[in-house]
């Protein structure tokens, strides 16, 4: 068990954003992006962290309005720029290459974010929304366990929570930006997710231009960062193998910028 050291950066619009870096001595460092409502704190961040650990350092962190974070929640208008800092800091730490995981609307903020910068070499994209108004949300799928008595009296309410902010604000789809990212991306979904529906994926994933880019669909899985809850073992492994593929392997994590 690693026991991370927290740290705090400002944004270009001077927001606070905290974050937990997990140091095992690699090159190499996996940025986890969380979901909306969630939190570095969250049981399922902090042990997907863990796990990812065991092979490269990992930083994880807290969008504005979330966790220890300052600010509001602009609902992806704004938050590509605590991505920016995170990503800043990381390459201060001089890490030779950086991968990201996003999770829903954390996955949609890392495709905005990714179409402005080239500071990451492989992406893995978990349950992205093509765009914030198509959002599915059938609260008729709703599972009573794992998505109400976990979340409300079980270990999962840690670390939730949200500061809202406006939400009419312009925001970039990311079904229009997925495009200009050049850079090795993994689409992840679960064929069980009553949020953001797998065809989101699948829409990202052709409109996709890079050379190197794969879909995995997991048989059962749920929304997010849920899938760490039901397919732990399946789905850290597919990240394993994706990163030690795209970042370690000089074939690969050596060619994309």
């Amino acid at each position: 068990m690693i026991e991370p050291i927290s740290a705090s950066v400002i944004t270009k619009d001077l927001e606070e954003i905290y974050l937990d870096h997990y140091r095992n001595k690699n090159s190499s460092v996996i940025v986890i992006a969380h979901g909306f409502f969630n939190s570095r704190k969250s049981i399922l961040i902090r042990q997907l962290a863990q796990s990812l650990a065991e092979r490269f350092d990992v930083i994880t962190f807290d969008f504005r309005g979330h966790g220890d974070s300052k600010g509001l929640f602009y609902w992806t208008a704004k938050e590509y720029r605590d991505l920016e800092a995170v990503l800043d800091f990381a390459r201060e730490k001089r890490y030779r290459r950086i991968g990201l995981v996003g999770f829903s609307l954390g996955a949609a903020i890392s495709i905005i974010g990714l179409a402005k910068t080239k500071k990451v070499k492989s992406f893995a994209c978990v349950s992205a929304p093509v765009d914030f108004e198509k959002i599915d949300y059938y609260f008729w799928n709703l599972d009573i366990e794992n998505d109400i008595f976990y979340n409300l009296v079980g270990e999962g309410r840690y670390g939730k929570g949200v500061r809202p902010g406006p939400f009419w604000l312009k925001k970039d789809n990311p079904i229009n930006l997925v495009d200009k990212i050049k850079i090795p991306i993994l689409f992840v979904h679960g064929d069980a997710d009553w949020v953001i529906k797998s065809w989101h994926s699948q829409l990202l994933y052709e409109k996709a231009a890079t050379q190197h880019k794969r879909l995995v669909i997991i048989k059962g899985g749920p929304h997010a960062e849920y899938i760490m809850r039901k397919n732990e073992g399946e789905f850290v492994a597919i990240l394993k193998d994706w990163f030690s593929e795209t970042l370690l392997s000089q074939k690969t994590g050596g060619e994309h910028a």
